[in-house]
């Protein structure tokens, strides 16, 4: 049987990417986005493998719970999380000009909505228990970004909330370890999405100036790989890592 992941904001960007890389890989993949459901791209999606969509929105506790019962009703099982929705800041703020509204809208989508639907996911792979052929309870895979440990004053909310993902991502995976389940964090650097489509001069400067080892745009096919290789199962032993999508940009050099 098909093993059952959890995709949100898996319509677009780098969670389209990794939608479609699950499903080349043959999962199945439930979505759940703010948008009403994309009938074009669900289509194009469903040329791949099985996919269900959820309208709502992962700042939503009431969402969380429609969506889990959901994807259970119609599959049985939930065997992967992937906490990809996210946001950056409407507008780029000096610190000293953020408002607090923007760092609510932030923080309630990047940190606080995974927070509570890995809780919820959690203790429905704790009830279903690990698969028929053995194997890890679950997986859950946080995408956060380079920005958890590089500063951008423009954007210090957004900063802050990718590095409140990686502490979730320990806690988490210290915490699930006994009951099967991993967690990991993947931290994309700077990948082509509509999200860093305002910054393209920026980014094809940083490029050209030989400042990162691998000097390209990265892809949403990239981040989907890395997700692809987490949720294979074939690190049992290996929780509460972290996995850098960046083409080395992370790397410190002189």
């Amino acid at each position: 049987m098909s093993k059952v992941a959890l995709v949100t904001g898996g319509n677009r960007g780098i969670g389209r990417g990794i939608t479609e890389a699950l499903l080349a890989q043959g999962w199945r993949v439930s979505i759940m986005a703010t948008r009403p459901a994309p009938a074009d791209v669900l289509a194009e999606l469903s040329t791949l493998g099985e996919v269900r969509y959820t309208q709502g929105s992962v700042a939503d506790l009431g969402d969380h719970a429609r969506y889990v019962e959901e994807t259970l009703a119609q599959w049985g099982r939930i065997d992967a999380l992937i906490n990809n929705a996210g946001v950056a800041p409407t507008e780029r703020n000096d610190l000293l000009e953020a408002t607090p509204e923007s760092y609510d809208r932030v923080m309630e989508v990047n940190l606080r909505g995974p927070y509570f639907l890995t809780q919820r996911v959690a203790k429905a792979m704790i009830d279903q228990g690990a698969p028929a052929d053995g194997g890890l309870t679950g997986t859950i895979v946080n995408v956060s970004s380079i920005s958890a440990d590089t500063i951008s004053t423009n954007r210090g909310e957004y900063c802050l909330s990718k590095a409140g993902v990686g502490m979730a991502t320990q806690l988490w995976a210290v915490r699930l370890a006994p009951e099967g389940i991993v967690v990991y964090e993947v931290r994309p650097g700077v990948i082509a999405t509509d999200m860093t489509a305002g910054v393209t001069q920026k980014y094809d400067a940083v490029f050209a100036s030989g400042a990162v080892p691998m000097p390209r745009w990265g892809q949403p096919s990239d981040v989907g790989g890395a997700v692809v290789a987490l949720t294979a199962g074939l690190m049992p032993y290996s929780t509460g890592d972290v996995i850098t999508v960046g083409g080395g940009m992370q790397i410190k050099t002189l």
